[in-house]
């Protein structure tokens, strides 16, 4: 049962939390701790089985994938979520969309044009080392294949957020139901793990068996995962559900059961975890790594999969809920120029790379000196940009 206090607070947040945004530094830090994520993700992924396009590799490294492919993209749609139904509450309707046209569909725009042809074109140069990256970039958006990279993300939390505006339109209440889940949370966030993982399992596990893994519905620059576009429209709807009211009263509350019971949600990530290598070593050493996978293999794995991805997101949540470290540290310096950071590192990721590619080192070598190179080169590149008149209002 939630307290009378408990009740009280609850019914004033949610009179007042619409009429403004207020930040929240432990999801800031958050956020920030998920780019670097983001940035790790594709420092190591040539070093893995996955991704083995470099003669070095390491097993840890596919540990480590495994995981951030599982969850990250899923939580960013969960944190972008969080406050977009008060943004749409305090705007007209013209005015959200100017803004998200110019925060999303901009840098959008501009990454699919110069970004990404230059990421590709230093893996393009492996096969072809005298491309110069004139014919490549025309090719590139003339021809095609033109890729999206990591930018994917950004047209479609526009597309999800343009649809949050016309639900929004229809009824403010759609969202009253997961927040009441949210609320019930405070408490009890078994409850609300639980409500994420069978809507998730819902609409991810058929998905996944009839699309795979590898399908992309794409068009041109404007691409995105067939087996996971409703799983991550599911976590936005969480999050925007979450933050809709009652935000400092529900799951997120720094207060809640959530951040003390921290330690049995990161145990708790252990065992859906260990059941996707399980299903991992079925594939490859069992079924002979097919190119078509039985629906019941599909199934499992896919079952597994959205009981880590829930659990993980609230075992992150409660650890930055939980710390008290006053401020700034390096997350909080870092975190105005996350967003540019995350527009802007795959071409330095990937030309990193590139360079390493021929020397002698181990994978853990080289992989170190991507990451560090991919954020402290996109960090100061982010920061430059970020100081040309009118660029602090879009990255």
């Amino acid at each position: 049962m939630i307290s009378m206090s408990h009740s009280a607070a609850i019914g004033a947040e949610a009179h007042a939390e619409p009429k403004a945004k207020v930040r929240n530094l432990s999801l800031d830090r958050a956020r920030t701790f998920l780019t670097l994520v983001v940035l790790l993700h594709h420092a190591v992924i040539p070093y893995t089985y996955f991704g083995h396009t470099d003669p070095t590799s390491w097993i840890g490294f596919d540990i480590v994938v495994l995981a951030t492919d599982s969850f990250f993209m899923a939580m960013f749609f969960f944190l972008s979520g969080l406050f977009t139904w008060p943004g749409i509450a305090r705007k007209a309707p013209s005015v959200f969309l100017r803004d998200r046209l110019l925060r999303l569909g901009l840098p959008f725009v501009i990454a699919a044009f110069t970004v990404i042809p230059l990421a590709y074109y230093a893996i393009a140069l492996r096969e072809q080392a005298e491309l110069t990256f004139a014919a490549f970039w025309w090719k590139t958006i003339t021809v095609g294949p033109w890729p999206s990279g990591p930018i994917w993300f950004v047209w479609v939390l526009l597309a999800f957020d343009l649809t949050a505006s016309l639900l929004y339109r229809v009824s403010a209440h759609l969202v009253d139901p997961v927040n009441r889940i949210s609320v019930r949370g405070f408490e009890q966030p078994a409850i609300f793990w639980l409500l994420l993982t069978v809507v998730t399992a819902i609409v991810y596990v058929p998905a996944l068996a009839y699309f795979g893994v590898n399908k992309w519905f794409e068009f041109g620059p404007v691409s995105v995962q067939a087996s996971r576009v409703l799983l991550y429209f599911t976590y936005f709807f969480f999050g925007v559900s979450v933050g809709a009211a009652n935000l400092n009263h529900g799951i997120l509350g720094a207060d809640g059961e959530l951040p003390r019971s921290r330690w049995l949600w990161a145990i708790a990530t252990l065992i859906p975890y260990c059941g996707m290598w399980g299903m991992i070593y079925i594939k490859r050493g069992i079924l002979g790594n097919p190119e078509v996978l039985p629906g019941w293999y599909q199934a499992i794995y896919g079952t597994f999969f959205v009981l880590f991805s829930a659990a993980i997101l609230l075992a992150i949540l409660a650890f930055f809920l939980h710390a008290k470290t006053p401020g700034p540290t390096l997350l909080d310096r870092m975190q105005a120029d996350a967003y540019g950071m995350f527009l802007v590192h795959y071409p330095i990721a990937l030309w990193t790379q590139y360079v390493l590619f021929d020397y002698g080192l181990p994978a853990i070598v080289k992989a170190a000196i991507g990451f560090v190179l991919t954020v402290i080169l996109s960090w100061g590149l982010t920061a430059a940009l970020r100081k040309l008149p009118g660029a602090s209002h879009v990255l």
